[in-house]
């Protein structure tokens, strides 16, 4: 126990390191061109060190979701974008203020109409399914569906139009609820919790692989209805201005106050600069608060005879079952409560960033980005995973910069017209994919359990 302790500390100490040397050296290496950009080993800034704290913090969320699904369940779920996005869709539909030009009964009204009509439709025909039998039951369901679609779409494509025809550059879409920001944190983990309900039912009764594959599927189906469906969220026109949390103010009114205007001249401080250092500190304690609350549950969850029944689970599903356990179940369960902290984390990074971009929801971002982030930390530790999401994601910033350093070193005395050298240097932007990969295999190869593994 004393080791695991002594390792835990230094590694996490390690990390700190890197993270001081990032704000206190400046490192930049200039090529022999004078007149090109240098390329940063070390930023010595940090507004940068915050930059990418904020971001460890949220990925570690999202790492400590996926290792509950597999850390504690052995759940193989590559969907976990989806969950994300969702929960930045929470903070859409949340913390902006309606659009009242569409909140009618040409609008809003008839969309809600809509959906009620596919509600009512679906519910008729697992009705019509559990009374009729043989073809009577195939026709009837058949028809049901089919004039069900005809009809819900009567009525929804008429409303969408209506919607997305008022201001199509500044709105196009229903807006939110006006509520706080720190609404939109838990109501993003309900929205992912409920989809994970939905596709845990169906999902999985399947084998880990296919299970896998649908999640992976249903991640990929969310993200592209964000991106196509203009009136929920303006689509791939982006919805902004998304309201902070509290108390996190903007920079502006920082600078616009007198008090802090002459703290930092007290202090001889820059204005500019110390309120965006003010901001990401405020954001920084947020995020900090919920990390370790969510730490402190899953540390208590793992402990407990929940967790110790969901590992006897992981490691052996029929001898589990034998003992009365109800596999499926806790399954389902765990699953939910992974796809909700991801969803948290997905509207924390809304609020954060002030604008919600669909487009930027890929798999190699927020599925394998957070699973290698749970295999290099150790998966079945919660610690593990927080190691592992400050790792990678300070890597995932840095590995650019210095692949650029690298392909220049390596190509500075080629002829400027080589094709090689042009090859060499343009490849710098597969840096970050190509080290995370060989990370994984050096992982897996030399430290499967993990840089903390499991106790």
């Amino acid at each position: 126990m004393t080791n695991a302790r002594n390792r835990t500390l230094i590694l996490f100490a390690l990390m700190g390191l890197l993270l001081l040397l990032e704000g206190t050296v400046h490192w930049q290496v200039h090529p022999l061109n004078a007149d090109a950009a240098g390329y940063t080993i070390l930023s010595g800034s940090w507004n940068v060190v915050l930059e990418i704290v904020l971001m460890c913090l949220l990925s570690a969320i999202m790492a400590l979701g996926v290792n509950l699904q597999w850390g504690y369940a052995g759940l193989f779920s590559t969907g976990i974008v989806g969950f994300v996005a969702l929960g930045g869709l929470a903070g859409v539909l949340v913390s902006l203020p309606p659009v009242t030009a569409v909140w009618n009964a040409a609008g809003v009204g008839r969309l809600v109409v809509a959906l009620l009509t596919g509600l009512g439709v679906v519910g008729l025909a697992v009705f019509a399914y559990g009374h009729l039998k043989g073809r009577a039951r195939t026709w009837g369901v058949t028809a049901i569906l089919v004039g069900g679609f005809f009809l819900y779409r009567a009525i929804f494509d008429p409303a969408v139009a209506y919607i997305e025809a008022n201001d199509p550059a500044a709105a196009g879409n229903i807006g939110g609820l006006g509520l706080p920001a720190l609404v939109a944190w838990p109501a993003g983990a309900l929205m992912a919790a409920a989809a994970a309900w939905a596709i845990g039912k169906t999902a999985l009764g399947l084998r880990s692989d296919y299970l896998a594959i649908a999640t992976l599927g249903i991640g990929e189906i969310i993200v592209a209805v964000m991106k196509n469906e203009d009136w929920l969220d303006r689509g791939v026109k982006n919805a902004t201005q998304i309201p902070r949390p509290w108390p996190v103010p903007t920079e502006v009114s920082l600078q616009e106050s007198q008090r802090f205007l002459d703290f930092c001249a007290n202090w001889g401080l820059n204005p500019v600069n110390a309120s965006t250092i003010a901001v990401q500190l405020l954001y920084a304690l947020l995020f900090t608060a919920v990390l370790l609350l969510i730490l402190w549950a899953c540390e208590l969850a793992l402990n407990s005879p929940w967790g110790r029944m969901m590992r006897a689970i992981r490691d052996n599903e029929t001898a589990s079952g034998a003992m009365g356990k109800d596999v499926t179940k806790r399954h389902l369960q765990v699953f939910i409560l992974g796809a909700a902290i991801c969803g948290m984390a997905g509207a924390m990074l809304v609020t954060r960033d002030g604008q919600l971009v669909p487009s930027s929801y890929t798999p190699l971002r927020f599925t394998f980005t957070i699973w290698l982030m749970v295999i290099v930390g150790g998966s079945g530790n919660n610690w593990g995973s927080v190691l592992g999401a400050f790792l990678i994601w300070y890597l995932w910033n840095k590995v650019f910069d210095w692949g650029s350093a690298a392909m220049w070193s390596a190509t500075q005395y080629m002829d400027p017209a080589s094709g090689l050298k042009t090859a060499l240097t343009g490849s710098a932007e597969q840096m970050r994919t190509i080290v995370m990969g060989v990370i994984l295999l050096v992982v897996l190869r030399f430290a499967p359990k993990g840089l903390l593994p499991e106790k």
